[in-house]
């Protein structure tokens, strides 16, 4: 007999846009969302039965009928409101998980001071948040915040020595390279209610102080240091997954020209490259 093991449905890439309107002064915030559901679904995959099926349109009108009157001041506090109203109005829903990422707006600089209603994207970097509840009563939220694509680069205090070398090795030792990277971040919470806004500035702000004063003998020396960081200062962070690619700029040849080069020029290249991930923690498990 064929079963349904599990499954999911939702929405996808929800854009929104809002604008708090305060005297004087605007602020802006771009969001794009995800809503995946989990529950008592069977009968719509094996009979074509559709009576326990939230439309993902109707998903779709109410992350933008909730925004209208919300009082959430981060993508954490929103998705826990989504996920309630949902939770609530669909008892045949098990479970809920909202994703949501956040473009960077900025009031934009003119003469030194920010304009109240004009803004600029200055970065790539999106900050991210995944957050789930089940439906049984007194259940938690689990959190995961965090960014992606941030991108950043140290012209000093960076080498790669020591490594395998063998017949297909033609990587030549660095002492003095450049070091850059995109890095993504996610860390999971030790409890659902804490300071969102503020603990995501602090996490970022110790990662680049990390990453910026660290003797780095490899991405992964680094990577562990700068996670390592953020586990001693930031109690509120149980753990915390880094995966920092390694941007190459490669030392320019210029020899045959008859010029020396100080580790002064370099060319990019993007692909291939290296891909460093690993997840830290205060203590590992026994299994």
């Amino acid at each position: 007999m064929i079963a349904v093991a599990e499954n999911k449905y939702g929405k996808s890439r929800v854009r929104l846009v809002q604008v708090k309107r305060r005297d004087g002064c605007h602020d802006l915030r771009e969001w794009t969302i995800e809503i995946l559901l989990q529950g008592d679904f069977d009968s719509c995959f094996v009979e074509g039965d559709n009576s326990k099926i939230l439309p993902t349109d109707t998903m779709k009108n109410t992350v933008y009928s909730l925004a209208r009157n919300s009082t959430a001041s981060c993508m954490e506090d929103f998705a826990k409101e989504l996920i309630d109203f949902l939770l609530h109005r669909n008892p045949q829903v098990s479970a809920a998980e909202v994703s949501i990422s956040e473009k960077p707006w900025q009031h934009l600089a003119l003469g030194g001071k920010p304009h109240p209603t004009t803004f600029v994207q200055t970065s790539s970097e999106t900050q991210t948040a995944k957050i789930a509840r089940n439906n049984k009563k007194e259940s938690e939220f689990s959190i995961t915040a965090g960014f992606e694509n941030l991108v950043i680069m140290k012209t000093a205090n960076s080498a790669f020595e020591g490594y395998i070398q063998d017949s297909l090795t033609t990587l030549p030792p660095a002492k003095d390279r450049l070091l850059g990277t995109a890095v993504r971040a996610n860390w999971n919470y030790t409890r659902p209610v804490v300071a969102f806004s503020s603990l995501r500035a602090t996490v970022r702000e110790i990662l680049l102080t990390q990453f910026a004063a660290h003797d780095s003998k490899s991405v992964q020396h680094t990577l562990f240091a700068m996670g390592k960081a953020v586990l001693e200062e930031v109690a509120e962070v149980e753990d915390i997954e880094l995966a920092m690619p390694n941007k190459h700029c490669l030392l320019v040849d210029l020899s045959r020209f008859g010029q020396d080069n100080p580790n002064e020029i370099f060319v990019p290249v993007d692909e291939p490259h290296g891909n460093i991930q690993a997840r830290l923690c205060r203590h590992l498990r026994n299994e």
